[in-house]
């Protein structure tokens, strides 16, 4: 009987190398290329007095998330107001989209407002985006695919559309002077061109993608959808979902109103 410490080990699985094989020197791996360096973040004064301080995000966009924290917003709190968006698209495609923000907007500033834990919110952040066709109908998020199909051709086959994002921003006023808070909104309009040469195949194609299901429209400008798109007129951003100079502009103003206030009561 064999001795326990003298089993054998089972054979190897794979073949011996070739004597040839096992003579050359071992080959030399490259160094890994080196990690992609990111940019500084922005190193400007409005940027770097809200860093530590309540910025409140009412929207569930990853997209809109992704562009702020671009320009060093990082620090986002993520409230998406739950109210319904059922203004009657009869209105005018600025209306409803301006509505439509300053609706989410101020429910979520009124429910954020008295946050005993949190305190109150240095500015919140509202957004709405729309995609209008040439004939002025507000485009929905495509309800199945034939439903998107239709879409993309209508798209092409009229050449331009529209695409308004409203932006509104909030802040609370150190004076109990009424209403207690700052408000500035925009609208922005981009005009969006899809290529005439853009074949059925390809747009049923990028549709069992599934990329755009839920976006209105039915397309994203900033991935696979570009393929559709031949030019734009405005910026690219508010195509995405938030116009990020415009935005910046508008945080600015609501803080700049706080400010004031401050200097005018000083002065009393």
């Amino acid at each position: 009987m064999t001795d326990a410490k003298y089993a054998y080990a089972p054979a190897p699985a794979e073949p011996p190398p070739s004597y040839d094989t096992a003579a050359q020197p071992p080959a030399v791996k490259p160094p890994p290329p080196p990690p992609s360096r990111l940019p500084l973040p922005l190193n400007l004064p409005l940027i770097n007095s809200l860093r530590d301080r309540r910025v409140i995000l009412a929207s569930a966009s990853p997209r809109r998330k992704q562009l702020l924290a671009q320009i060093g917003l990082t620090k986002l709190e993520i409230k998406p107001s739950t109210l319904p968006e059922d203004l009657p698209k009869s209105l005018a495609p600025f209306e409803y989209v301006l509505q439509t923000a300053a609706q989410k907007a101020m429910h979520v500033y009124s429910s954020e407002l008295d946050n005993t834990e949190l305190g109150e919110p240095a500015v919140v952040l509202a957004a709405d985006t729309i995609v209008v066709s040439l004939s002025g109908q507000v485009l929905e998020k495509p309800r199945s695919e034939a439903d998107h199909i239709a879409m993309l051709k209508m798209l092409r086959n009229n050449g331009y559309h529209r695409v308004y994002t409203a932006v509104v921003a909030m802040a609370p006023l150190a004076s109990a002077r009424h209403p207690g808070y700052a408000t500035e909104s925009t609208v922005e309009e981009t005009t969006v061109r899809f290529g005439r040469d853009i074949s059925d195949e390809m747009l049923l194609a990028y549709v069992r993608t599934r990329e755009g299901a839920d976006k209105a429209g039915g397309y994203a400008i900033q991935g696979i959808g570009a393929i559709l798109v031949e030019r734009i007129e405005g910026s690219w951003d508010n195509v995405v979902g938030l116009p990020l100079r415009a935005t910046l502009g508008l945080i600015e103003k609501v803080l700049s109103q706080n400010e004031e206030e401050l200097d005018d009561d000083s002065d009393e």
